[in-house]
C-alpha cells in the first residue's frame, strides 16, 4: 500500500468540517512491524477475551454473528495488516469541558472533541472504499490508551480517537447491512411522533 494512496485519502479526509474550524486532527501511521505487534497485543488485552466471548456466543449465521466473528479474528489477526491509521485530536476528554464555552457541559464538550475528529475518519474511510482498500473503526485499545501513546511517542495534549486497521479487501460483493427501517427511527417534532 503506497503511502501516496494513503497520503490522497488523508488529503480528502481534512476537507471535514472541525468545531470552529480549528483542523486540530492528526494522524499516526503505523507501518512498523514491531509497534503493530504491540497494538496488537493493546488490544487484545483491552478487549480480546469480550470479542473471543461474544464471537462464541452467537450464530455466526445471523449478521451480528458474522460481524463479531468477524471482529474476534481482527483481534487475533491486527498485528498482520498492512497499515494502522491512529487518528488524533488535539485536546483530551477530561479538559474538553473546561475549556467548552459557557454553558457548556460534558456531553456537547465531548460531542465538540470527538465531533471535530470523527467527520475526517469517516471521510478517510469513504476515501479508502473508493480506492479499493477497506478499514474499520475500532475503539478497543482506548481502554490501554497510555500504553498505545507511550509506544508512540503521541503528546499528553492529544486524543486517540480509534484505531483503524487498512488493507486491500479480498473482494467487492458488498451489500447493505441489516437495518431497521428508517421510518420506524426517525421521529418529526417530538420523540412520541414517528414520522411515518
Amino acid at each position: 500500500m503506497p503511502d501516496a494512496v494513503l497520503l490522497e485519502c488523508l488529503q480528502l479526509a481534512v476537507q471535514a468540517p472541525t468545531g470552529s474550524n480549528r483542523q486540530g486532527w492528526r494522524w499516526m501511521v503505523i507501518r512498523d512491524a514491531e509497534k503493530k505487534a504491540v497494538l496488537a497485543d493493546i488490544y487484545r488485552r483491552a478487549g480480546g477475551e469480550y470479542l473471543a466471548a461474544a464471537a462464541a456466543a452467537t450464530d455466526g449465521a445471523t449478521q451480528s454473528g458474522r460481524v463479531m466473528g468477524s471482529a474476534n479474528y481482527l483481534a487475533q489477526n491486527l498485528q498482520d495488516v498492512p497499515v494502522m491509521v491512529i487518528p488524533l485530536i488535539i485536546g483530551r476528554m477530561e479538559d474538553a469541558l473546561e475549556n467548552a464555552p459557557g454553558g457548556a457541559n460534558l456531553t456537547n464538550a465531548a460531542a465538540g472533541l470527538m465531533g471535530s475528529i470523527i467527520p475526517a475518519m469517516r471521510s478517510f474511510q469513504l476515501a479508502l472504499r473508493s480506492r479499493g482498500l477497506g478499514s474499520v473503526l475500532t475503539t478497543i485499545h482506548l481502554g490501554l490508551e497510555q500504553e498505545a501513546a507511550e509506544l508512540l511517542g503521541i503528546p499528553g495534549h492529544m486524543s486517540q480517537a480509534g484505531l483503524l486497521p487498512v488493507a486491500y479487501t479480498k473482494g467487492t460483493d458488498f451489500k447493505p447491512a441489516e437495518r431497521p427501517p428508517v421510518s420506524e427511527i426517525t421521529y418529526l417534532d417530538t420523540y412520541k411522533n414517528p414520522i411515518a
